[in-house]
């Protein structure tokens, strides 16, 4: 982490006390140099105090092609700085107490990334833990696949913290990111490689010394990318972007897939040669509700915890609450689990948690929702042709999925675009497809 504020402030005082304690922080006097240090590495996420020339700072970066989190904070700031902040980009104000000690417990309990303990003992999870313990101490690349939700995240922090590696794990995202900018994350680039870049960059290849780089959703490559990814395995050496000189590679890549990549490489989006270097080991987050008794196990560590920040009392599921959440499908996983207990904990009213109090974002009850799962008739199938059964299980799980295509094409095991495809010829035959793609 980065924290960006004058000497001297409140803000910068909590943050060296919280760096005394063993918080890993940089620090920087002025958003200049905040860039300086970026330039040299980069973070994961930057905390700059509300006072400093953010508009500024956002510009830069954006100029500059930083993807990184930016939050604005501040000691009882006028609401219009806090507005302004926003505008200029920085994704969130954060409002600090005015104790220097409980800021800096705030930040320690930012900067701290040692993966929780895995909660539940499922054998498929415990064969997924088995597998990442046995290859962390080694230099192997790891692919960790699963769905959103599914905790592919915490599966990489597992591996990279018993991996004996000294250096932080390093995150890249490459969904959502455009090309040009995951190209200067991973590579670095040197002064002048393109418009905004005013000064030599170390990206995350580099910085990582003999650490651990994380690549969310590596299946969101450009091809260009991907080619470059798999002459850095090969040949374990790479430049900066514009650059002439070699900088060996002496970190570990662990990469993690909501998509199925081989469907990928069966459609020609992904290659195949950087698929069998990624997934020399593959690690399987098995989905939610594919673990049992998990699920309550799960359940009843989110109300605790959520009770305890929230300050409420403790509270109970009731038998009911415990078979809805055993019979929903869980669409988003551990994180929607998480959610929606929260959610139970700040809505529910009695003395215990129950069905009713488990909701959906939006509202919608839980037991409103098709939780049933019914199984395979075979002689339902008989008489029916291969193209009828596969547009019935593609809707049936569309629903289940309450329309997430992600999700039901990572049961399926099929790629999001064939998952389109299919549906618009479902639409092009006059079949109602709801939600239309």
């Amino acid at each position: 982490m980065l924290l960006i504020g004058a000497p001297g402030s409140e803000f910068r005082l909590a943050a060296e006390l919280a760096r005394s304690a063993g918080a890993e922080v940089a620090m920087a006097d002025t958003p200049g140099e905040g860039l300086v240090e970026l330039r040299q590495g980069g973070a994961d996420l930057v905390m700059i105090d509300v006072e400093a020339d953010i508009t500024a700072f956002m510009a830069s970066i954006r100029a500059e092609r930083f993807t990184i989190a930016v939050l604005a904070c501040g000691i009882d700031a006028p609401a219009e700085r806090a507005v302004a902040a926003i505008r200029a980009g920085a994704r969130d104000y954060v409002p600090l107490p005015p104790q220097r000690e409980l800021i800096a417990a705030a930040i320690a309990s930012v900067v701290e990334r040692k993966a929780p303990a895995w909660i539940g003992g499922h054998p498929a999870l415990a064969r997924a833990l088995s597998l990442a313990a046995g290859v962390a101490p080694s230099a192997a690349p790891v692919l960790i696949t699963g769905e959103k939700g599914s905790g592919k995240e915490m599966m990489a922090r597992a591996v990279h913290d018993a991996s004996g590696r000294p250096q932080p794990m390093l995150v890249a995202e490459c969904a959502g990111v455009a090309p040009d900018v995951i190209e200067s994350e991973l590579f670095g680039h040197e002064a002048g490689a393109f418009p905004g870049a005013v000064a030599r960059r170390i990206g995350r290849l580099e910085k990582a010394g003999h650490g651990t780089v994380l690549l969310r959703e590596v299946g969101m490559l450009s091809p260009a990318l991907q080619a470059k990814l798999h002459d850095v395995l090969q040949k374990q050496q790479f430049r900066r972007l514009a650059g002439h000189e070699t900088i060996p590679f002496h970190g570990r890549l662990i990469a993690t897939s909501s998509l199925n990549l081989d469907a990928l490489v069966e459609s020609g989006t992904f290659r195949a040669d950087l698929l069998v270097r990624l997934g020399l080991v593959r690690v399987e987050v098995p989905p939610l509700r594919a673990r049992g008794e998990d699920i309550i196990a799960l359940a009843r560590y989110f109300a605790k915890r959520h009770a305890e920040v929230d300050g409420l009392p403790p509270r109970a599921f009731t038998d009911e609450a415990l078979a809805l959440l055993q019979r929903y499908v869980w669409p988003g996983n551990i994180r929607e689990l998480d959610e929606t207990v929260h959610r139970a904990i700040l809505l529910g009213r009695g003395a215990a948690i129950m069905p009713g109090d488990l909701v959906r974002a939006d509202g919608t009850p839980l037991a409103e929702l098709n939780t049933e799962t019914n199984p395979l008739d075979i002689n339902s199938l008989v008489g029916r042709t291969v193209e009828e059964v596969e547009r019935e299980l593609i809707l049936q799980t569309l629903e289940r999925c309450h329309g997430n295509r992600t999700s039901a094409s990572n049961i399926l095991g099929i790629s999001v675009r064939t998952m389109r495809n299919k549906l618009r010829s479902f639409i092009d035959a006059g079949i109602a497809v709801s939600p239309a793609p």
